[in-house]
């Protein structure tokens, strides 16, 4: 196939290789809870298959090595762009079943492996795509987009969502228009794609390099036996323990009706106020996060970022108790979300600084994995616990469930370096 050289610019797919890896993710861990929250499903169910739907992100890095050996990364892109837009389409439909809940969650979780292939595919092609000045300089562009797809999809489809509940005054049939729209973009992207991604050359030649045997037993291994590696695994699941607890009850409390202890937001407000300006704020912290760490060092910073991140869940007790009005839910949300960003982004920059030696990539891959696990199995329990306590006596267990993470970082080894970032 002749390689078109007008688009061998990063600038015409970079971009939209990101923007798509943000839409599934978004749809099946952060929209698929609001939608079963408006078409009835109880909060306890919604969050324990939800949090079961963070599974293969826990788990790729088993299967990354497949992808690394058989066929090329531009193929596994493509393939799986195509069978993500296949099961967004099934969604969709599932929505208009008697048996939706069932069906859709099957669908869902097949995408949830795609999407987590997907991601795998997308980081490699990144690397063999662009030369080392590119990387450096476009990894800034891609965690742009990805967060700009997080805002489409948590803020403006979810504000659509309940535009289209209003004025068909038929929910299922708003969510299916919603999740068959997101649908045909990926659809449009994937055309795209499969006219204009290049063919490098690393590409091709990689996946046979890449069949040589893997040592991955020697990966495992040489990852957990790292110095403290029982505080660092301690510290990888409780740093956000009481968050993963809250993301997953947030929205559902956003949305519940005030004699039920909610907020009573609309669909629409609450695209407006949790994914709109609360993903800004996020995106605004996580950019200061970055900032303040790399001019004072991680070891100086993580205390200070951890209690921003953790101090703020103070604000959804105090919701959850006085029920205020629209005007000042915004603040409060964007606030805690701003403080989460900020936090955050010490975490993140952890999970680079234990990623050491020869197999860094790998190692980094395995932490991710542990981090995605932190956060499902908080949002296994959450629904249930706060089902049986409440909001207000939910979200003061939240609060506390923050201490253990702040306790491990006592024992984690951090030295202190010029430059934290730079790994």
């Amino acid at each position: 196939m002749l390689k078109r050289s007008i688009f061998l610019s990063p600038w015409t797919f970079i971009p939209t290789l990101y923007f798509a890896s943000g839409i599934p993710y978004v749809i099946i861990n952060t929209v698929s809870v609001i939608f079963y929250k408006r078409m009835g499903v109880d909060n306890a169910q919604i969050t324990l298959w939800t949090s079961f739907l963070y599974l293969p992100w826990v788990i790729k890095m088993f299967w990354g090595p497949v992808v690394d050996i058989y066929s090329t990364k531009r193929t596994w892109i493509i393939t799986s762009q195509i069978a993500m837009f296949l099961c967004l389409v099934l969604v969709a439909f599932s929505l208009q079943l008697p048996n939706f809940f069932f069906i859709s969650l099957v669908v869902l979780t097949l995408g949830a492996f795609i999407s987590a292939t997907y991601d795998i595919a997308t980081d490699g092609f990144y690397l063999l795509a662009l030369k080392p000045e590119q990387q450096a300089f476009f990894v800034g562009i891609r965690s742009l987009f990805y967060r700009l797809a997080i805002i489409f999809c948590s803020g403006i489809l979810v504000f659509l969502a309940g535009k289209l509940e209003i004025y068909f005054k038929n929910i299922p049939l708003a969510w299916t228009l919603i999740i068959g729209f997101s649908s045909a973009i990926l659809l449009i992207i994937f055309i795209f794609h499969r006219l204009i991604l290049p063919f490098p050359d690393e590409d091709a030649t990689h996946q046979y390099t890449a069949r040589e045997k893997i040592p991955f037993l020697q990966i495992i291994t040489s990852y957990f036996t790292q110095e403290k590696i029982v505080s660092i695994l301690a510290f990888i699941l409780l740093y956000r323990f009481g968050e993963a607890m809250l993301v997953k009850i947030a929205s559902l409390f956003l949305l519940d009706k005030l004699e039920v202890g909610g907020l009573g937001l609309s669909t629409s407000d609450l695209g407006l106020v949790y994914g709109t300006s609360g993903v800004v704020s996020l995106i605004l912290g996580g950019i200061l996060g970055g900032i303040v760490i790399s001019k004072y060092g991680l070891k100086k910073c993580i205390w200070p970022m951890a209690l921003a991140m953790n101090l703020p869940n103070i604000f959804y007790v105090y919701m959850a108790y006085t029920q205020p009005s629209l005007t000042l839910i915004s603040p409060l949300v964007s606030l805690e979300q701003f403080g989460y960003g900020f936090g955050f982004t010490a975490f993140s920059v952890y999970l680079m600084y234990i990623s050491q030696g020869e197999y860094k990539t790998s190692h980094f891959a395995i932490s991710t994995g542990i981090m995605a696990l932190g956060m499902m199995l908080p949002g296994l329990i959450s629904g249930y616990l706060q089902q049986a306590v409440g909001y207000p006596i939910f979200f003061i267990l939240v609060c506390l469930f923050t201490i253990p993470g702040m306790i491990s970082m006592l024992f984690i080894p951090l030295k202190e370096e010029a430059n934290p970032t730079a790994r």
